[in-house]
């Protein structure tokens, strides 16, 4: 497959922009028909799902289910909805397949919200495809750096 790293970044950087204005609709789109989206355990990158407690696995129909999730009024921790910054560096293409490019890129995701500041810091591992001509994303793995969750406890953005 033929892509360039210039075409991944404009991708990324596209895919934090939908992220940061909450359009969510759109960002669940840019996955593929088989696309997952997961979050493994802090500190352990390469925990088996079907024995750790991921904090988020999701195939694309959960996924989609979680964006719009996040949209409604219901969605108590997130409307009015926060304001998030994320921020994609060293991107660099690390294995290409006949039908498949993996890539890694480090992140910042910065969320303010009642007046208090998130961070998240880590590292972005995907595996991108070509469906129907377009780039779509088959996996999108967050690999937190961080030592826990506090003092924010909690991931309610996508990240």
């Amino acid at each position: 497959m033929k892509i360039t790293r210039q075409e991944i970044e404009d991708f990324l950087y596209h895919e934090a922009e939908l992220l940061d204005e909450f359009r969510l609709k759109e960002w669940a789109a840019l996955f593929s028909s088989r696309g997952t989206y997961i979050i493994p355990p802090i500190g352990n990158p390469d925990a088996d799902f079907t024995t750790s407690l991921f904090l988020v696995h999701d195939d694309r129909e959960r996924l989609e289910q979680r964006a719009l999730r996040l949209l409604k009024k219901e969605a108590h921790v997130e409307y009015p909805h926060s304001t998030i910054l994320h921020n994609v560096s060293n991107v660099r293409i690390v294995h290409k397949e006949e039908d498949a490019v993996k890539v890694k890129c480090n992140f910042a995701t910065y969320r303010t919200k009642r007046e208090r500041l998130d961070c998240y810091v880590g590292v972005l591992e995907y595996t991108f495809v070509k469906e129907n001509d377009e780039l779509k994303i088959q996996e999108k793995k967050v690999i937190l750096k961080l030592d826990s969750l506090r003092p924010h406890g909690k991931i309610s953005i996508i990240l």
